[in-house]
């Protein structure tokens, strides 16, 4: 089969390997799209030490299975492998489960290629007429999605009474400021310093944007404050913008330098709260909301060829791209 290739620091090879070996449990499936996530860019560019070269990237991505008894059926799959039967795995926090291995991290190769395989318990099957593209968005979208959830059990008001403010205009935090309008948060704003994706947000979705760089967002005035970027420079953004007794949510995972002001966290009772990619609930009801138009016709997507995706990185790596996600098909 083809695939694209991490060789070593932004380096990305179109060639042809072996089909990867099929394990006991594993299905094989046939890619038809997959995403460029954010993790993919750090091993890229020799950040992340958990993705050494080679390895073949993307984990955001549908297919058609070849194998077992979803032989046919069109699917999305859940990269995170876990173990199914620790207290997390069995109380309905898999995502949390200490003994994850993770789609395109060592020793798992990812799905930047015509194939890839996974256990069968990670797949989702998807309406037949399902664009791929969209499908594609399935695990980005559930990242934002679950941390809603998890921030909505946090608030003190329900969501449609509430300021929000997503720090980061990429796929999951503009996931985020979509999933927020579709559950009644009407005034939602969305910050980047990427004018590309700003003009994108305001011009495509219609929400306020700002730059940070340049327009601070309003001081403590938002009741829930989304870090989909997870750098110092939002998190201190985050802590200038929340309200007191409001809720921050840090999904991003830029960096782990500071930039908490943990005396305005303490003195004005904020909550802070970490959130990490979804369950396979919050995968299924990603797909209904996907399919269903409920978070608008996502056309804030840009897609390329498989073959071309070594461009795409470098594109992306140069800032330009304005588009929120770049979906590479076979």
């Amino acid at each position: 089969m083809k695939a694209l290739i991490y060789t070593g620091e932004q380096e990305l090879v179109w060639r042809d390997i072996s089909d990867p070996v099929i394990e006991n449990g594993e299905v094989e499936i046939k890619i038809e799209a997959a995403g460029i996530c954010g993790s993919d860019m750090h091993a890229y560019l020799g950040h992340d030490e958990r993705r050494p070269p080679p390895l073949i990237l993307g984990h955001e991505a549908c297919g058609t299975v070849s194998s077992g008894r979803y032989k046919g059926k069109r699917v999305v799959f859940s990269p995170l492998v876990t173990c199914g039967f620790c207290d997390d795995c069995l109380g309905g926090r898999s995502n949390l489960c200490s003994a994850r291995e993770i789609v395109s991290m060592a020793p798992r190769q990812g799905a930047f290629a015509e194939k890839v395989v996974i256990p069968e318990t990670n797949i989702v099957e998807i309406p037949d007429d399902m664009d791929p593209i969209k499908a594609a968005l399935t695990e980005p979208v559930a990242t934002a999605l679950h941390a809603i959830g998890v921030a909505e059990r946090a608030l003190w008001r329900p969501l449609g009474e509430c300021r929000g403010l997503v720090l980061g205009g990429g796929a999951i935090g503009l996931s985020a400021a979509l999933i927020l309008r579709s559950r009644g948060c009407r005034d939602v704003t969305v910050a980047d310093t990427n004018a590309l994706r700003l003009d994108a947000a305001r011009e495509g979705e219609g929400f306020v944007v700002v730059d940070p760089a340049t327009t601070p967002p309003d001081e403590s005035s938002y009741d829930l404050v989304i870090d989909a970027v997870g750098g110092r420079a939002t998190r201190q953004n985050a802590c200038h913008a929340i309200r007191p007794g409001g809720v921050i949510t840090h999904i991003g995972l830029m960096d782990s330098d500071d930039g908490l002001n943990i005396r305005k966290l303490t003195l004005q009772e904020v909550t802070f709260i970490g959130t990490y990619t979804y369950t396979m609930v919050d995968f299924r009801a990603t797909v209904q909301a996907l399919h269903s138009g409920s978070l608008g016709s996502l056309d804030w997507v840009e897609q390329r060829n498989l073959a071309d995706g070594g461009q795409a990185f470098r594109d992306l790596h140069n800032g330009n791209v304005a588009a929120a996600k770049i979906i590479l098909t076979t």
